[in-house]
């Protein structure tokens, strides 16, 4: 059975005393282990205070992004080995965010996948459609090359390490979100496309999570679908009791 995953990224909220409060009210909430992997993606600067919360719970602390790099003359940028160095060993690449406003490329986020196996590291990887793409009937084939350009040049071990966060970019912070039918019809493509240039083995036990306005009114509809594997959770993460509800939709 394909792990199922709820992670929460909070993107650029919450300082040092609101992470702190919410990470409080989580734990305080969390009356039962939950079934799917709980993970959370708080602000560089609160990673640290984060894992130290969380070392006591089931819940992993992941990063927003990392550079491709070791070291070296990046001013402002994080490497794995500083992630590491700090408890965090998963980290979210290629979010709609980090595409659409800091310009990077599928040739760039190859890199960075390339340097978070090659450092041990378990990559969320995002990608999907403008409505633009869906409008025109460009969805799927987006969808195949931001993989293709990205993904499939890894070997099938490293895939592993690989979770996949699938999101369409109308969906994201517009309280618009895809149907589950939608989102199914996506999934289900996505894990064709694994089976067709990767293998069947990692088709079958690559989770595939969806990202995209997910909320408790709607989670275990989406989640109920058979390549829906969880989800990846913005602005209903930031809020303990919608998170947790959400976490328990399975």
């Amino acid at each position: 059975m394909r792990e199922q995953i709820v992670a929460g990224n909070w993107k650029m909220n919450n300082d040092l005393a609101e992470t702190e409060e919410l990470l409080g009210e989580m734990k305080m909430q969390m009356v039962k282990e939950p079934e799917a992997t709980v993970m959370v993606a708080p602000a560089f600067t609160n990673l640290y205070p984060t894992f130290q919360a969380l070392k006591d719970t089931p819940v992993i602390v992941a990063a927003q992004n990392m550079h491709e790099s070791e070291n070296g003359a990046f001013t402002g940028e994080i490497s794995a080995k500083m992630l590491q160095s700090i408890g965090v060993t998963t980290v979210i690449l290629g979010h709609s965010e980090r595409r659409a406003y800091f310009h990077e490329t599928n040739e760039q986020l190859a890199k960075k996948v390339d340097a978070a196996i090659s450092a041990g590291m378990r990559v969320i990887f995002c990608f999907g459609e403008e409505l633009e793409d869906r409008k025109n009937d460009k969805h799927f084939s987006l969808v195949e090359s931001q993989l293709k350009e990205a993904l499939f040049h890894l070997s099938e071990d490293a895939w592993k390490n690989i979770i996949l966060a699938y999101e369409p970019v109308w969906a994201i912070g517009t309280g618009e979100t895809a149907s589950p039918e939608q989102a199914q019809e996506m999934h289900k493509h996505i894990r064709t496309l694994l089976k067709d240039n990767v293998s069947a083995s990692v088709a079958e036990n690559t989770s595939i999570l969806y990202g995209g306005s997910v909320k408790p009114a709607n989670a275990r509809e989406i989640f109920a679908k058979e390549d829906v594997d969880g989800g990846l959770i913005g602005g209903a993460s930031l809020k303990a009791v919608d998170f947790l509800e959400i976490v328990n939709s399975f």
